[in-house]
């Protein structure tokens, strides 16, 4: 598979973060930031937001909070986990079965297939069209305590060792409901935001319950992107929030690409409206972003959809020669490792006083 960022030396096998920033003596806001604008890519440290954002600049952030969303099953395969995604109610979730952090389904399960999950019986209802390792299954009542009972946050392969659920939450996410963590917002410390409120950038919330981790691209059909359902919610006050920003020539900031899927979605002919429900909304360059004016995210492997989604906001060349310069300067990948702000339209300041520690 070609990936939509070439694959430049170092980029993106061998540099997962497969520890914490606090194990890796830095703490949250202390791990790198690539100050990425229109021609030039700057090493920062995240608790530099402080120099990089204006008063009057507006961080959009998501307030779901991460579920112990991996679950142990038993059935026909054997003994196996259920990562759950989406629940879409009537007790029913979209979930991939896996054989272990490091060993990825699709695992060989028939409709209506009868399991143990959590220790209750639960029903594989049938796979996800487009997405095999993806499917429906049907739990029964009561099924939310048997995951805060039995369950633990999701981890892959790459990380070394099992963390518990709060190493997983951000200060923002006040509402269960995620998957995976909305890593973007990890690194913020309460510190950290009161000093970057007492500069006069504001905060403001939506939320996207995210599901399991980012599809991937086939370059051969760029545009037929399976993409599965996840509720969001775009609150009036927000829209409020974008729009005095707008009209005082700030910048509106999308702190993870969940929300500037959120916010995308909620925009009607480049107008923000406050919205409700479930959204499929898949970005590329092809279908470029008007809600935002940057992007405070992580790096994302090179064929997935998040991928796909920062090219929407800076354009792909602009995101290859970013994505070079990370590989090249050994910046940690995934939800433990370093950030990216991208503000495309932008031009360094003259005197900057990038971090070097």
């Amino acid at each position: 598979m070609t990936p939509i960022v070439p694959q430049s030396p170092g980029f993106p096998m061998g540099r997962e973060a497969d520890r914490t920033p606090e194990e890796r003596g830095v703490g949250r806001d202390g791990v790198r930031l690539l100050f990425s604008t229109a021609s030039s890519d700057t090493d920062y440290r995240f608790r530099d937001l402080v120099e990089l954002l204006r008063a009057g600049d507006l961080l959009v952030v998501n307030e779901s909070g991460t579920l112990p969303a991996s679950l142990p099953a038993r059935g026909t395969p054997g003994e196996f986990w259920v990562n759950l995604s989406t629940e879409y109610g009537r007790d029913l979730w979209l979930a991939e079965p896996r054989w272990g952090p490091g060993q990825p389904g699709p695992l060989p399960m028939e409709p209506g297939t009868s399991l143990e999950v959590a220790g209750l019986p639960a029903r594989w209802v049938a796979p996800y069209p487009g997405i095999p390792r993806l499917g429906f299954l049907r739990v029964p009542g009561g099924f939310s305590a048997a995951v805060a009972r039995s369950g633990r946050p999701i981890r892959y392969g790459y990380l070394a060792r099992e963390y518990p659920l709060e190493t997983y939450q951000t200060i923002f996410g006040r509402i269960p409901g995620s998957a995976e963590m909305p890593s973007a917002g990890r690194p913020f410390t309460p510190r950290l935001r009161a000093a970057l409120e007492a500069k006069g950038v504001r905060f403001a919330p939506v939320l996207l319950h995210t599901g399991v981790s980012s599809l991937e691209l086939d370059p051969e059909r760029p545009g037929d992107v399976p993409v599965y359902p996840e509720p969001f919610v775009v609150p009036a006050a927000t829209c409020a929030a974008v729009a005095e920003t707008r009209r005082r020539c700030g910048r509106v900031i999308a702190v993870g690409t969940t929300v500037v899927r959120a916010l995308e979605s909620a925009s009607d002919e480049g107008r923000l409206r406050p919205a409700r429900g479930f959204t499929c909304r898949y970005l590329s360059p092809a279908h470029p972003v008007s809600t935002v004016d940057g992007l405070l995210t992580g790096f994302h492997t090179a064929t997935s959809t998040h991928v796909a989604l920062l090219a929407a906001v800076c354009g792909l060349p602009r995101l290859e020669r970013a994505y070079a310069s990370a590989a090249e300067r050994g910046y940690l990948w995934h939800e433990f490792g370093d950030s990216h702000l991208l503000l495309p339209r932008e031009e360094p300041e003259a005197g900057a006083n990038p971090s070097t520690r």
